[in-house]
């Protein structure tokens, strides 16, 4: 008999088909690993995408506390709640305070794009139930941002970093950090961090990470850097808080790849108020850093023509809806002819600014250049 190249055994089987019939479930338990692995990066990359998408949403999302659900009350609460939009989109916890600002706030209610409100329960000090009513208000995200570039509002771009904060506390009985297992005791940082537009992270609180308490305590940045590698970004919030002279202290060092931005400290009765600076602090350092403020044209006197004016009622139109315009400082008269009118108008920020809020709007049409000076036509 002829030989075939394969032997047979005794059993009648080919080894080399048994081989290979052995290897086809290694083969597949590979292919499934990777394949699992594949499902889990994309799992993660897109975890991260959704959380850049919700952590951008809710820097044009505020939350204010209001005592009933009239008109009144909401209109009020929709200006503290633009403020506290404008102050996360910025980075700047003033911002409500800058040129311009203040007379948008007052028509906020322009700028939303939804609203509800929540009822949440507590207890009162007495012990008896009390009730809260918040209001959740969602900006319109285009129209802010043209709102901030037109005032000049520096902007700190999205997606933001997470620090992560390394945070001892010593309540008398020493020195402990604060991890994951523990992330109760940080929740006011945690919070306010939120309410500043960014968020904060904590070490996972494994032996190694909590025997670097020393190193908290002694300010030692380098020593929490190393530690902090496994984390992203490179940037860390190392405080510490103690008791002082019969309230709180805390000290805090915000560094940002090996950098040391800022070092400061707080005192107080309240630990948790004392607690929360650091975040205030942190997103201090972060936007004096990376927040940009936008290219608009110096402030200044503009001479600005406007056409289209039929009837002494569009000329009253026209001066109240300018002298409404954040951007607008003053205006003064210099000409008018039949169906047009010019002024010097006293700008904020320059006329890029002016288009910014005008455009889209039902009062006027897009400019045009004559001799070198901006023509509006009212709509």
């Amino acid at each position: 008999m002829a030989s075939t190249g394969m032997a047979i055994d005794a059993a009648g089987r080919r080894p080399g088909r048994e081989r290979a019939r052995r290897g086809l479930p290694r083969m597949a338990g590979a292919f499934a690993l990777a394949f699992a692995l594949l499902l889990a990066t994309f799992a993660a990359q897109a975890q991260r995408v959704e959380g850049d998408r919700a952590a951008a949403r809710g820097v044009y999302s505020a939350e204010v506390e209001v005592n009933g659900q009239g008109a009144g009350e909401r209109d009020a609460a929709f200006a503290r709640a633009l403020a506290q939009v404008l102050g996360k989109l910025s980075g700047d916890r003033t911002a409500a305070s800058r040129p311009g600002v203040g007379q948008e706030l007052r028509q906020a209610g322009r700028y939303v794009e939804g609203y509800d409100y929540r009822q949440d329960e507590g207890v009162s000090a007495s012990g008896a139930p009390s009730f809260k009513t918040t209001l959740v208000v969602r900006f319109d995200r285009e129209q802010v941002d043209s709102l901030a570039a037109a005032l000049g509002l520096p902007v700190w771009p999205q997606p933001r970093p997470k620090p992560v904060l390394w945070l001892a506390i010593d309540d008398g009985t020493g020195p402990k950090l604060v991890g994951l297992p523990k992330a109760a005791a940080a929740r006011t940082t945690l919070q306010r961090a939120e309410q500043r537009g960014f968020r904060l992270g904590l070490p996972n609180g494994s032996a190694a990470e909590n025997a670097l308490v020393g190193a908290i305590w002694r300010g030692d940045t380098a020593a929490v850097a190393r530690a902090s590698r496994r984390y992203s970004p490179p940037m860390q919030l190392i405080g510490k808080l103690y008791r002082h002279d019969g309230g709180w202290k805390a000290d805090w060092i915000f560094v940002d790849d090996g950098r040391v931005l800022s070092r400061w400290s707080e005192t107080g009765g309240n630990a948790l108020r004392v607690m929360a600076t650091g975040a205030d602090g942190a997103a201090d350092a972060l936007m004096e850093r990376y927040a940009k403020a936008p290219e608009t044209g110096p402030a200044g006197t503009y001479r600005i023509a406007f056409t289209g004016l039929d009837s002494a009622d569009d000329y009253v139109r026209l001066s109240g809806y300018l002298q409404r315009l954040a951007v607008v400082r003053g205006l003064t008269p210099l000409q008018a002819t039949p169906g047009s009118v010019a002024f010097d108008v006293e700008l904020i920020s320059g006329v890029s600014g002016f288009n910014r809020l005008v455009a889209g709007g039902d009062v006027l049409a897009d400019a045009t250049v004559e001799g070198g000076e901006p023509v509006y036509r009212m709509l």
